[in-house]
């Protein structure tokens, strides 16, 4: 009888920044557009976010690697509206358009009251809910991303929801079927 190996358990290898860049850069860049509501801002933040990667080693065992990337945008656009908060105030006035266009008018007229009420928001809960929403992370994801407790953020997204709603009322109760 050949006497058994206690073999070490191996910890995953982090992945590399091409590998990370081919499954989050998508999640990233919308991450940081509904932030900045320009596309080069956001192109420039998620350029900005990968050569600080690239400059720093990937530490290995994190459970979850797209809370982790989504954590370190958060605090890169955070710094980034704190040096461009006269410029965003101006921007968020104007009602950027964040949906494309559609040729039905019902459809562009939803996507620009949607626009209008997403701009409404206060930041914290727009973030909050772009991430419930449109990335579909929970909000022990949300918490740990922005930093933020658990009822925070769930009470963020709720908030949100109540203010779109109002919003959106008069529009659900025209386009409702008699």
């Amino acid at each position: 009888m050949r006497p058994v190996r206690e073999t070490a358990h191996r910890m995953p290898a982090a992945p590399t920044l091409p590998e990370l860049y081919e499954s989050h850069s998508a999640g990233l860049f919308h991450y940081f557009n509904s932030f900045t509501g320009k596309e080069a801002d956001a192109k420039d933040l998620l350029q900005e976010l990968f050569i600080k990667l690239s400059k720093r080693s990937i530490p290995h065992g994190i459970a979850n690697m797209r809370a982790w990337l989504l954590r370190l945008a958060h605090h890169q656009a955070i710094d980034w509206l704190r040096k461009h908060q006269a410029r965003r105030r101006a921007e968020e006035a104007s009602s950027l358009e964040m949906f494309a266009v559609h040729d039905d008018p019902d459809q562009a007229e939803l996507a620009k009251r949607l626009t209008t009420a997403l701009a409404l928001l206060p930041l914290e809960q727009r973030s909050v809910a772009q991430l419930k929403l449109w990335d579909g992370l929970t909000f022990e994801e949300i918490a740990e991303v922005q930093d933020i407790p658990l009822n925070t953020a769930a009470s963020r997204y709720r908030y949100a929801l109540e203010k779109l709603r109002s919003e959106l009322r008069p529009l659900y109760d025209e386009l409702k079927p008699s």
